[in-house]
Parts: structure tokens; C-alpha cells; sequence
């Protein structure tokens, strides 16, 4: 999945998005995360309030429900960091930026999985809302 190029790339984006127009709450959290944080990036690159409005909506409500589903998944919580790090302010979606950042951090080194560990360790590389100090621990 190229998820990560989809935050700079409206063609990427669209093209996720069409990929996982099947996926529903019955299906994998984690794919039902990347449905929910592709939708918020649809809502990015879309034209007018409203469909900005109903993309970012759908895409958080699907986020919170992965999370309430699985709420030990260190992807899918970093899907969420990600989402509330770079959303804008007026649409308030900001409120688990410090609980999903300590998770992160404390469960990033117990992940066997080498894939998801990198994907991790890449987004948190780039993100604003670790200190170089919390960088240097992944």
C-alpha cells in the first residue's frame, strides 16, 4: 500500500481510495484504519466545504472505530497520530495526539513485525510532535 505518498499526491490518494471503496467494518481493522485515514486525506484534496466535511467525518469514524476494536494496534494508532498531527484545527480532530504518541512509544519495540515497526519508525521520523530525543528511541 502506498499510503505515505498519498499525503503529498492527489492521484495516490484517489487511487487508494478507489481500492478500498469495498472494505467494510466487518473486514481487517487495520485495512478499515487505512480507509479511514485515506478518506480524511480525500478530504484534502476535495472541492468544496461539504465534501471536505463528509470525507473527514467518514474517515475519523472510521479511525475511532478501528481503535475501539483494537485498541492495542500500534499501526492503526499511528494512523490516527497521523491524521490528528497534520489535520486542520477547526475541524477539532486533535484529541489523542499525546495518548497516541506515548502509546508509540512505549509499544513500538514490542512489535515482532519488522514491516510495520518501519512504517512506524518513518512516520515518527518525520513528525512534529516527537522531540530528536523520542526520534533517537526508533
Amino acid at each position: 500500500m502506498d499510503y505515505p505518498k498519498a499525503n503529498l499526491d492527489e492521484a495516490v490518494t484517489n487511487t487508494l481510495h478507489e481500492e478500498l471503496l469495498g472494505v467494510t467494518k466487518e473486514d481487517n481493522k487495520t485495512i478499515v484504519a487505512y480507509k479511514g485515514a485515506v478518506s480524511t486525506l480525500k478530504a484534502k484534496f476535495a472541492k468544496g466545504f461539504k465534501n471536505k466535511k463528509t470525507f473527514f467525518k467518514e474517515g475519523a469514524e472510521l479511525l475511532e472505530f478501528a481503535i475501539s476494536s483494537e485498541p492495542k494496534n500500534i499501526e492503526i494508532r499511528c494512523l490516527r497520530l497521523g491524521v490528528q498531527e497534520n489535520s486542520p484545527r477547526i475541524v477539532g480532530y486533535k484529541n489523542n495526539i499525546e495518548a497516541d504518541k506515548q502509546f508509540l512509544l512505549d509499544h513500538y519495540k514490542s512489535d515482532a513485525n519488522k514491516e510495520i515497526r518501519n512504517f512506524v519508525k518513518g512516520y515518527v521520523l518525520l513528525s512534529n510532535v516527537f522531540t530528536e530525543a523520542e526520534k533517537q528511541l526508533f
